[in-house]
């Protein structure tokens, strides 16, 4: 089985991106930064007073366009204006998308905010914005797997361990709890905005989970800022990993793709 985690940079090289997916023989693909927009397509401008980004506006129907007979499923954890290419805004939602192979069941599915609630943005603020986790528990390849992924909050002061990012992976830790079923293998990923030393990782193995990723380069060509860790990969049994790529070429966002074969 193939799990592949990616913060895809709300679809800002979705050419790249378009091209890549298809190849990679996802059992099941995470997708942090996913945005969906109601009645329109294309590309969206999007700003929060720091970054002004190109973004799709519907990357969630985007990504069903190239893998048509993976389930999908978007799970929203805010939402905000953005304009097209004539300046007019629309609302668009912002969160993950999850994709599961046809070739496994897919056995459950759930989604829990982690950080706050769902909010509505007159402008997008730069941080302390609501987080949702969203897992799937999958089977059909010899031994179930519960998958979990999270776009972890983001501080403009930087990666370092908060009060809220504390908190955040304790709600973590819970929802994984309550959604895996006594011998899963238990995989959470996604684009954590945590250094390596995170406290998040001593809470996360009070629940039996190892960190694959450590202090290895998460960014690709298409980051310039100089601390590099964003991305990682916990298992409930590293015994049961085949293995694990960090894979930046051909690069498909500012962020590498975690890629795990169990």
């Amino acid at each position: 089985m193939r799990v592949v985690s990616l913060n895809a940079w709300g679809g800002a090289l979705w050419d790249e991106l378009a091209a890549w997916l298809p190849t990679m023989n996802a059992d099941v693909l995470c997708l942090q930064e996913v945005t969906r927009t109601s009645g329109l397509s294309g590309w969206t401008a999007f700003s929060d007073g720091e970054h002004t980004l190109p973004q799709r506006a519907d990357l969630f129907d985007d990504v069903r366009g190239v893998l048509p007979r993976h389930y999908a499923q978007f799970a929203a954890s805010d939402a905000g204006p953005v304009r097209d290419g004539a300046g007019r805004p629309w609302r668009q939602e912002f969160g993950l998308g999850t994709w599961t192979s046809p070739e496994l069941t897919l056995l459950s599915s759930a989604t829990r905010f982690v950080h706050g609630s769902f909010a509505e943005h007159e402008e997008w603020p730069t941080g302390g914005r609501p987080r949702i986790a969203q897992a799937v528990r999958v089977g059909g390849d010899g031994r179930t797997v519960t998958v979990v992924q999270l776009h972890g909050l983001r501080d403009p002061a930087g990666k370092a361990d908060t009060p809220e990012r504390t908190q955040q992976a304790k709600r973590l830790a819970a929802f994984v709890d309550d959604v895996r079923v006594a011998g899963d293998l238990v995989v959470v990923c996604g684009d954590l905005n945590l250094l390596p030393g995170s406290e998040t990782f001593a809470v996360l193995r009070t629940i039996g989970l190892t960190d694959l990723v450590g202090t290895e380069d998460t960014r690709t060509e298409h980051y310039a800022k100089p601390v590099r860790h964003a991305s990682y990969l916990l298992v409930s049994d590293p015994g049961a990993v085949r293995e694990l790529r960090i894979v930046g070429r051909p690069a498909v966002s500012d962020h590498c793709a975690l890629v795990l074969d169990v």
